[in-house]
């Protein structure tokens, strides 16, 4: 009797510490701005059980993921024999054993399961201190904190089994178990019986492990599910910013410059972090060398919510993370794609800059350029918007018979198949005007009948909303809304993932829904339909780099590379990180119009994987991805050895 009072008592007082660890999480929670994340409960529950219980993203490395699932799953299954003891501490002979031959079932799957984990967490130790991945060796008191749990779990797992062999000695179970049978086997020289001492450490650690849960990272084996459900990833389309509202006159701060100014769901991520530094893996400028970590990004969101309470008279941009580190990220969506947790990186980088750009006035220089050029051309080139048409005028010179349009003329898009919508890399950067012609040459040889805004277009509004200025970027998108409203433009194509992804995803934010292709998904609909044919065998290695909004953003990898192998003599060769696992080329999130200053630049890491092909076209979708390359292929001096070419490019070489 005495003992079920002790553990009754310490039940109770765990519980209780549990409950107000708890309480306190949710406290902390509530110093965020509120946000909705009701409804699409089915695409919520299709979420939870394919990353949250199924852990899909932990296979993107198959042998972490192995360990983690072993333990994940083994934990799940055990939570009925953790009812079962800690019931048979107060009842010592309940158990399951009402359900008939299914016990046997289930102690067969607890013995098997038990096994796994104590094998996963033994090796994830091991891990910890010996062959430990780069992505693991960042923080000192996380690898040690690590260690600790695993210690514990592989504690639970010892004490479960030596409990079971310990029955099965006492001849108090005759179920089938065969590791603790096993185990049995190897005690039966003993004369005592350890069982109780085996059960009660068994409980007794469980409950500590409850308990220093809270306080420990990993919090996520209790956050993660519910942060998964929540989460609006794979809910809307990846990597939509929202639109601030400012006709609302009671806002008073843009943008993040404290903890207080995020909301709940932002707090919860840093909360739900697991540490396991694949988004620090994937983000390009951290491999390159620069500060950006996006796991201490959101670490640092936890540490600054927990200390909120404390440390009132710091601010979380500069005094936990710092303008540098916001001003490295590429916006590639690396960090995103990679979470298991599906933590949002992104959506709090960006918030972080809206404040820096809007409310402080402090972003580098080469930024204060591009707002210049966006407030007084439309565009963050230093050209007027008449530059706009040059191309148009060079093109028809050189195509008499084209099916161009410009819409001031065609009146409105009942007179048009598509409108192709040029960009403004497009239409002033050099080089990739040749792309915008070989594309119009594609369309006008498909008898396409496509209509341009020549100066009637303005900036999409990325680069001013990647970089912060979402007041800006508002601007652009209203004032295109109207352009299209005006025609009646419903049916859009362009050569730029940027503005792919603006006018496909995000515009939809501001009331207008848009039908907006890839002129890669274009083409290879062209010539699906045999609307245009190839005629020529280019006898080329082609290597193709993914560009991150066309691919990451907007799961587009197949259409370029259907595109290619369509040519005759060709050969694809994938460079090491393709498609969704893709390297950056450095220039998204405004990056384009900045300098490198830290580290590695990141287009020469992306040049150097391409020539390490022994490709002879490198292959591109996006204006952005050409200028990076092809100036990381001239600082290696290899311009005579591989050529940077635009898939239409390489098209409108080939079609007869």
């Amino acid at each position: 009797m005495a003992t079920k009072i002790i553990f009754a008592v310490i039940l109770i007082l765990s519980l209780g510490i549990f409950i107000r660890s708890v309480s306190r999480l949710i406290s902390i929670l509530k110093i965020g701005k509120p946000e909705s994340r009701k409804g699409s409960v089915t695409i919520r529950l299709l979420n939870l059980l394919k990353f949250g219980i199924l852990n899909a993203k932990l296979f993107r490395k198959k042998f972490a993921g192995m360990l983690h699932i072993s333990i994940f799953w083994g934990f799940l299954i055990l939570l009925l024999m953790v009812f079962e003891g800690f019931t048979q501490m107060f009842f010592p002979e309940f158990s399951f054993k009402f359900t008939g031959a299914f016990y046997n079932v289930i102690t067969g799957t607890e013995d098997i399961f038990g096994l796994l984990v104590f094998i996963a967490a033994l090796i994830s130790l091991v891990r910890r201190f010996i062959w430990t991945p780069k992505r693991l060796k960042v923080d000192k008191h996380a690898k040690l904190d690590a260690a600790f749990i695993l210690s514990l779990i592989i504690l639970i797992m010892l004490t479960m089994f030596g409990s079971n062999a310990e029955k099965i000695l006492s001849g108090k179970a005759d179920d089938f178990r065969p590791v603790s049978a096993a185990i049995a086997g190897l005690l039966s020289g003993y004369s005592f019986t350890l069982q109780q001492i085996f059960l009660w450490a068994h409980n007794i650690i469980i409950l500590f492990f409850l308990n220093y849960l809270p306080h420990s990272k990993h919090l996520h084996i209790l956050t993660s599910l519910p942060n998964v459900y929540l989460s609006d990833i794979n809910i809307e389309d990846k990597n939509v910013l929202k639109p601030m509202n400012f006709e609302d006159e009671t806002i008073t701060q843009y943008g993040v410059k404290d903890v207080t100014d995020l909301t709940w769901k932002q707090i919860l991520d840093g909360f739900t972090c697991t540490e396991c530094g694949r988004c620090m893996e994937a983000c390009p400028a951290n491999y390159t060398g620069k500060m950006l970590n996006p796991k201490m990004i959101i670490t640092q969101i936890r540490k600054s919510a927990k200390e909120k309470e404390d440390n009132k008279d710091k601010s979380l941009v500069p005094d936990y993370i710092t303008q540098q580190q916001l001003w490295a990220c590429t916006t590639c969506g690396a960090c995103v794609e990679e979470c298991p947790v599906l933590i949002d990186h992104l959506t709090s980088i960006v918030d972080m800059r809206r404040n820096l750009a809007m409310m402080e006035s402090d972003f580098p220089q080469e930024v204060g350029t591009v707002f210049h050029n966006l407030e007084n051309n439309e565009s963050p080139w230093a050209f007027g918007s008449e530059a706009r048409e040059e191309w148009i005028e060079e093109f028809k010179n050189d195509n008499p018979d084209s099916t161009l349009i410009k819409m001031s003329e065609a009146g409105d898009a009942d007179n048009i198949d598509v409108l192709f919508w040029v960009g403004c890399a497009g239409a002033f950067d050099n080089r990739y005007r040749k792309v915008t012609k070989s594309f119009a040459k594609i369309l006008s040889a498909a008898k396409i009948k496509f209509g341009v805004l020549g100066r009637e277009e303005k900036c999409n509004g990325d680069v001013a909303r990647r970089l912060g200025n979402e007041f800006l970027a508002q601007q652009f998108i209203t004032a295109n809304i109207e352009t299209f409203r005006q025609y009646k433009i419903k049916k859009v194509v362009t050569a730029c993932p940027h503005c792919l992804h603006s006018l496909k995803n995000e515009y939809k934010k501001s009331g207008i829904e848009l039908e907006v292709s890839h002129h890669t998904e274009y083409i290879r609909s062209l010539l699906k339909e045999g609307k245009i044919h190839i005629g020529e065998k280019l006898n080329e290695k082609i290597t193709y780099h993914d560009s991150c909004y066309l691919g990451r953003y907007n799961s587009v990898y197949d259409a370029p590379r259907e595109i290619i192998n369509s040519i005759d003599s060709t050969e694809l060769i994938e460079m090491k990180r393709n498609r969704s696992k893709g390297f950056c080329c450095g220039a998204g999130g405004g990056r384009m119009f900045m300098e490198e200053t830290e580290g590695k630049r990141i287009n020469i890491e992306r040049a150097e994987e391409a020539l390490n092909t022994g490709a002879g076209t490198l292959a591109t979708a996006c204006p952005f991805c050409m200028t990076m390359l092809t100036d990381g292929i001239k600082a290696k001096e290899k311009s005579e050895e591989i050529s940077v070419k635009d898939i239409a490019e390489i098209i409108a070489e080939a079609i007869r």
